[in-house]
């Protein structure tokens, strides 16, 4: 219908949100006539109720979803329940990516976009009506605009590559924009500049007072810092720029920096041991409680804020959780964990392995999923960010069942989704060192990457286990680069990154790749790492050696263009190996 189109203003704008008087409160609606004309824009507190409206559209059901679908379903790490019945995700399993499969329709993330745009194209002129908004309120403003933009075209880039690109915002119901793709190289460089000039004016983290939500619910410079980390590793993956890692690096390290500098400043009474260690990781409990359960952890860099009355996360509900609270409810989830996390296997580090675990001492090996031990089991609950309780226990006597809890209500679902965390940037830290090392014989720089992926693992191991990683066991960068890779599925699984963890595996020994050129311009494509394919199909039954057969070259790593996107913007070109026929792939 017509206002799917990506640059169509979402029933106008019609509904806001509210201030920010409480935790949750953007999450609040604002009645439905009061719409966007000539009497708005007039005070402060019109450009803050926009400013909210774009943070409350990050959190509808269409982001939160695409969030699970495109950054971890099409991974190992998830399979669809086999008793759902849901013909769009069995295509996808199957990598027949049709045009015509909802979840490639882009538009809510367009949707935070747009209203990204008309704050930023609108803000300025209440500098001149209203003495309450201040020139440092435009700027904080403009700031929390460009990184939550800049955030929505990067999730854009690394579902579809060649994406449009515009900073104008559509605010009549009748506009409609044809515009055509931009290369990945010039929207992330547009992403850099803006997320530049955000880090001089955003609030630093911890401005909003201690224990506000708003300090991980908002961007701060920390987040701005994380994406930036994140999208010059995302790049130099793709160009193989010894330089976009050393960025990456430094972002990171201003990361760990910030959390170390605010975790001193604030744990008034703490032991002096602690000064030496710049990560100050919570424990394996803490962990668990506070980042799932409590949530807006120390740790924390960015979450999407849910408080489970005015808004619940119902996309991690239905896709994640497998209880209701009446028969009227659905019993099931649509998503379960792989059998990659069934067992445990020593050989878990390397390409060889079939599991993601490789000691039953990895307290997360107990904690992200419900009935771990058992090597026939296809398909298990998922246990991180649904279970509410917190088990103490010794793996070594522990039963191997561990069965289901049902603390949580299936009613009101309040679950942030946690966008950034702090061992999250320590593995990126690691990931661009390991493609730093000069060598497989420079242990200098390697060491720091294990050190970092030893700290994460050691957080979430028994203090008296005798199985913890060791240096010795990784001689050179590939088998450090899969440590990297393994520890960020232990540690991140069901998160949404671990497609693009692969992807950016894969690109590293890709060949060819040109991200100045859009994929609809090339008629011959590098073809894509056979590793990568490998661990991808670890999670079929059946060795899924149809889906390696598939997936040949650069596109499939992409979806395709929604098909009614194409019907109402003729600039855009479909991603060259899947067609409007019905079908996925030419050859």
């Amino acid at each position: 219908m017509k206002c799917n189109n990506i640059f169509k203003l979402f029933a106008m704008m019609a509904v806001f949100v509210a201030g920010l008087s409480s935790c949750n409160d953007f999450l609040t609606i604002y009645p439905t006539d009061k719409t966007i004309g000539e009497d708005f824009w007039k005070t402060k507190e019109d450009v803050k109720n926009m400013v909210t409206g774009a943070y409350g559209s990050m959190i509808s059901y269409g982001c939160q979803e695409r969030a699970i679908i495109w950054g971890a379903f099409r991974s190992d790490e998830l399979v669809k329940y086999s008793s759902a019945s849901n013909t769009a995700l069995d295509n996808i399993n199957a990598v027949n990516l049709l045009p015509t499969n909802g979840f490639n329709d882009w538009a809510s993330f367009y949707g935070v976009i747009n209203r990204c745009n008309i704050v930023l194209n609108h803000a300025a002129d209440v500098l001149e009506l209203d003495p309450a908004f201040t020139e440092g309120d435009y700027n904080e403003t403009r700031a929390q605009m460009l990184a939550l933009r800049s955030f929505c075209y990067f999730y854009l880039v690394r579902a579809f590559r060649d994406v449009p690109y515009t900073t104008q915002s559509y605010e009549d119901d009748d506009q409609i924009m044809v515009l055509p793709q931009t290369t990945p190289d010039s929207v992330m460089q547009f992403c850099i500049r803006d997320l530049e000039e955000a880090e001089r004016y955003i609030m630093h983290s911890g401005a909003y007072g201690r224990s506000d939500w708003r300090n991980v619910g908002y961007f701060t410079r920390d987040a701005v810092w994380a994406l930036l980390s994140d999208i010059y590793l995302w790049r130099a993956s793709m160009t193989h720029s010894q330089s976009d890692y050393q960025r990456c690096i430094e972002y990171a390290d201003k990361v760990i920096q910030s959390k170390d500098e605010y975790y001193t400043n604030n744990q008034a009474g703490r032991v002096s041991t602690l000064n030496a260690d710049p990560y100050h990781l919570l424990t394996r409990e803490d962990a668990f409680t506070n980042i799932f359960l409590s949530m807006n952890s120390r740790e924390s860099i960015l979450e999407w804020q849910y408080d489970g009355s005015n808004n619940s996360n119902t996309a991690l509900e239905n896709y994640y959780y497998e209880e209701g609270s009446s028969s009227s409810h659905k019993t099931t989830s649509i998503l379960m964990a792989s059998q990659i996390f069934n067992s445990i296997a020593e050989n878990a580090n390397t390409i060889q392995g079939l599991k993601a675990f490789y000691t039953k001492n990895d307290y997360r090996y107990w904690m992200n999923v419900y009935g771990v031990g058992s090597e026939e089991a296809t398909e298990l609950s998922i246990r991180k960010m649904v279970d509410q309780s917190i088990v103490m226990f010794d793996p070594a006597t522990m039963n191997e069942s561990f069965s289901k809890s049902n603390s949580r209500a299936f009613d009101n679902y309040q679950q942030n989704w946690v966008a950034y965390r702090l061992t999250d940037i320590m593995l990126m830290k690691a990931e661009a060192l390991v493609q730093t090392a000069a060598s497989d014989s420079d242990a200098v720089v390697l060491e720091r990457a294990f050190n970092l992926v030893q700290a994460v693992n050691k957080r979430s191991m028994p203090k008296t286990a005798n199985d913890t990683l060791q240096f010795n066991d990784f001689p050179d960068r590939s088998s450090m680069e899969l440590l990297v890779l393994a520890e960020r599925e232990r540690e991140l699984c069901f998160e949404g990154k671990r497609w693009f963890d692969l992807v950016r595996y894969c690109y590293r020994h890709m060949d060819g790749v040109d991200i100045t050129t859009k994929l609809a311009d090339k008629t011959d494509w590098p073809a894509l790492y056979a590793p990568m394919l490998r661990l991808i199909v670890r999670k079929y039954v059946n060795g899924g050696e149809a889906v390696s057969y598939k997936m040949k070259s650069e596109p499939y790593l992409y979806w395709p263009i929604y098909e009614y996107e194409i019907k109402v913007n003729n600039l855009l070109r479909q991603n060259p190996v899947f067609v409007t026929e019905k079908t996925s792939s030419k050859n």
